[in-house]
């Protein structure tokens, strides 16, 4: 019996018989820089338009040019697998070898660039809307990783509007959502169990917010203005830095030092929790590849090892730093772990990443793993973050849920 063929089985056995919910897996080490996005040019979450093209990039550090294949699965809303078989929502073959890959030029560390866009030849396009998670598999029928997207179809209107928490304690540093749905093509059944919303911060599926019904209902009018179900931590600017020249210090990078590849050291940061909130632009927890004189970035931008450093007081009650952000899909695993200096008296941390313009944070999770995003950064209603609301839709006698609309919106604009 193959891995991969153990996957289907597990998925199977765990969505059938005790409703599991699919979590995506984090890649091993060789796998780096994974792009994976739409119309735009960082890479972020997809949530696509139903039949607009899905792009995946990813390099592999390997030197060996290993061969790729990718699943493609659909789900339901709460991420359990949907009764629909692949024939309902995929035109064409998925578990195909990805074809497209080219290798590294002119750099220190050796990679294979691996580019997947949907459609392709072999798998023509999805059909249906809702939640979606393509697996990668290497030769060995081995799970590499995989990540969520999801595709929309444009029937009903999203409004999106950002206030100041409504609760006085967190008016200061929280952010409430507040949600007006209109149906133009849909006669909602039972929508306060039929009709499902996410509401998604910059992005970040691991601090999203689900399963909050409408409040009011005013004919085909779905409104929630919740005081705190609605609301997220303002949180803080991200950091960020830019090493496009791998010869010189650029934005954020203090000094270089070239061993087997260039070593790149960014400025110590410090805790932001109890400073003023200062504006300081951002891209919202994303990255994207920059390097000068290349003309094909994606294989002429070469690895770097960034050394990130913060001056923060010893935890000795369990808790754990760690840096993240898009760049590792906010992953909260030993790789980016955080280890505390007794002789610097810093916190301290190095790992490769593709030269570019990255966005960054500092978190903490306690003894049980619960995450505190503020705890370093601080949390201020003042900080510009982007908010998208996913609205989905089961009809009464439905096999799956449908992702009938997506609405955004930005804390540029917050208001009392």
């Amino acid at each position: 019996m193959t891995s991969r063929f153990r996957y289907f089985l597990l998925l199977f056995f765990f969505t059938a018989f005790v409703f599991s919910q699919i979590e995506e897996v984090n890649p091993p080490n060789y796998i780096k820089t994974i792009m994976f996005r739409g119309n735009t040019n960082e890479s972020q979450l997809p949530i696509l338009k139903l039949g607009e093209p899905l792009l995946l990039e990813f390099d592999a550090l390997t030197g060996t040019e290993p061969d790729f294949y990718y699943v493609i699965d659909h789900f339901n809303y709460d991420w359990t697998r949907s009764n629909l078989v692949k024939s309902e929502y995929l035109r064409g073959f998925d578990n195909q070898r990805i074809q497209d890959y080219k290798n590294s030029f002119n750099t220190y560390q050796i990679y294979s660039h691996y580019m997947l866009q949907i459609p392709n030849q072999q798998t023509k396009g999805l059909l249906v809307t809702g939640n979606y998670l393509m697996s990668i598999f290497n030769d060995d029928d081995e799970l590499v990783f995989s990540r969520k997207f999801m595709i929309y179809e444009d029937l009903v209107n999203v409004g999106v509007a950002l206030k100041r928490s409504r609760d006085v304690k967190d008016i200061d540093t929280k952010q409430s959502v507040d949600i007006v749905i209109n149906s133009r093509n849909i006669n909602f059944n039972n929508p306060l169990e039929n009709v499902k919303s996410l509401i998604i911060q910059n992005n970040n599926l691991n601090t999203a917010i689900s399963d909050v019904k409408p409040q009011y209902l005013l004919g085909n009018q779905l409104i929630y203005k919740y005081t705190s179900e609605t609301s997220f931590w303002g949180g803080n600017e991200y950091l960020y830095f830019e090493n496009k020249d791998v010869r010189a210090a650029n934005v954020g990078v203090q000094f270089i030092e070239l061993k087997d590849i260039y070593h790149n050291y960014l400025f110590v940061n410090t805790s932001r929790a109890n400073q003023l909130y200062t504006y300081n632009p951002d891209i919202n927890g994303n990255f994207l590849i920059t390097a000068i004189d290349a003309q094909d970035v994606s294989i002429e931008a070469d690895y770097t090892m960034i050394h990130f450093a913060l001056q923060y007081p010893e935890l000795t009650d369990g808790s754990s730093v760690y840096v993240y952000g898009n760049f590792n899909n906010y992953a909260l695993e030993p790789d980016n772990e955080l280890q505390f200096n007794a002789k610097t008296g810093l916190y301290e941390i190095a790992f490769r990443l593709k030269q570019g313009f990255y966005n960054y944070k500092y978190v903490i999770t306690d003894k049980n793993g619960t995450l505190n995003e503020g705890a370093i950064s601080g949390n201020f209603y003042q900080t510009e973050n982007n908010y998208k609301v996913l609205v989905y839709y089961r009809d009464l006698g439905a096999r799956y849920d449908r992702l009938i609309g997506m609405g955004e919106g930005s804390s540029v604009n917050i208001s009392n």
